[in-house]
């Protein structure tokens, strides 16, 4: 459903209920959505049965159900239902409304999530599925379009087709309810549908977050379902962090998914963890992408001096923040400063601070000259006296206190 806001055609209600209708937010395959509000201001998202469709037994019991399911679900991440008339002459119902854009809009206007935003979205939305399934309800149409991104979080909206657990995912024979590329193989067989339908959902959810494409690719409906059943979901581009549980979401077989509790722990772990690595100064580095440059140069000196130092010299992973102003090679020949006795202690605080700075700033034979150097004795006084400033600000104010 698009949620985008229009304005009201002619053919609109200006009031339903005792609610005031002010714009558009979409239209479904079962009616109308409006903004809305009551007496007090309250806004509400309003949707009204279509009209050919309100005269239809089927639909006003497909209509029926999803009030009940918004009446039993009991959690912070679904609309609220505010009131409902089924007995209308086009039945209606009003949800809290939910300001922010959908999953789906979000990454068509701005690009695949981080691998941190996805797992705090998924973790909040398995949560969600928790207490929805505790009320006895299967979502059955879990999908970027039916996320709302609001500030306090997202909501699962649209139970439109949502089902008792347990229930055949069929309306009519042979005809699978859902939307391809995000149903499970047993909607697509008819099969009963558990809380492991929408745990699959909620796993191609996160792909499309993470890529802007559904796990199974595009084309018609026929093989989109047929990939979903006998295929493999495509995962390139999602993080690697988040690729194991989204492929296990995904597993064909619905007693190989994780549970919805399981899923929420997981994805919480992951969040905190890549939340840590961004606040670290070490972000999640875009697929394809090299890391940025830093301005913490210490961390960055010693891992130059390791990787580049003369043979025998023990190699460590290329650390963030090289320069590239000390050129190709890097032989003794070209770097003077190379420690003489690797791992000595003596010698590693002087490698590693001259080695990483452009410039020949050394003797030039790779040995400790006779007699001190200036600048390190400069250096040493400059440290022992901001250590001694810094003891003894803390100790004047512990007094203080």
């Amino acid at each position: 459903m698009d949620m985008a806001m229009m304005r009201l055609r002619r053919e609109d209600p200006r009031a339903v209920g005792s609610f005031r209708l002010h714009r558009r937010l979409g239209a479904g395959g079962m009616g109308v959505v409006y903004l809305g509000s009551d007496r007090r201001g309250q806004r509400v998202a309003l949707k009204v049965i279509r009209p050919d469709l309100a005269e239809d037994q089927e639909f006003r019991s497909r209509f029926a159900r999803e009030v009940s399911a918004a009446r039993r679900i009991r959690g912070g991440c679904t609309a609220r239902l505010v009131a409902a008339d089924l007995e209308a002459e086009r039945p209606w119902f009003a949800t809290q409304y939910v300001p922010g854009p959908s999953l789906h809009d979000k990454v068509a206007e701005e690009g695949p999530l981080t691998a941190a935003q996805i797992a705090a979205i998924g973790a909040a939305l398995s949560e969600g599925l928790v207490a929805v399934h505790e009320a006895g309800v299967v979502h059955r149409d879990l999908k970027p379009s039916n996320i709302l991104l609001s500030p306090k979080g997202p909501r699962i909206i649209d139970f439109g087709i949502a089902w008792a657990t347990g229930a055949s995912t069929l309306t009519h024979v042979g005809t699978a309810v859902g939307s391809p590329g995000f149903l499970a193989p047993e909607q697509v067989r008819g099969a009963v549908v558990t809380p492991a339908t929408d745990v699959f959902a909620l796993g191609a959810t996160l792909a499309y977050a993470a890529t802007a494409d559904s796990p199974f690719g595009h084309g018609s409906s026929e093989v989109m379902l047929y990939r979903v059943v006998h295929e493999e979901p495509q995962l390139h581009g999602v993080p690697d962090a988040l690729a194991p549980l989204v492929r296990a979401c995904l597993a064909k077989d619905p007693e190989e998914r994780p549970s919805t509790l399981q899923l929420s722990m997981r994805l919480k772990e992951i969040a905190a963890r890549e939340a840590q690595g961004l606040s670290d100064g070490r972000p999640a580095v875009p697929r394809g992408r090299t890391e940025r440059p830093t301005d913490r140069l210490t961390p960055a000196y010693p891992d130059q001096r390791t990787q580049r130092g003369p043979a025998g010299t023990p190699a460590r992973p290329q650390g963030q923040g090289q320069r590239p102003a000390q050129g190709p090679g890097g032989g003794p020949a070209s770097r003077p400063s190379s420690p003489r006795h690797p791992g000595g202690p003596s010698s590693r605080p002087t490698a590693g601070r001259t080695q990483g700075r452009p410039g020949p700033r050394t003797t030039g034979t790779g040995r400790r000259p006779s007699r001190p150097d200036p600048r390190l004795m400069r250096q040493r006084l400059i440290v022992f006296v901001v250590v001694t400033l810094i003891v003894a600000l803390g100790i004047a104010a512990a007094q203080k206190l």
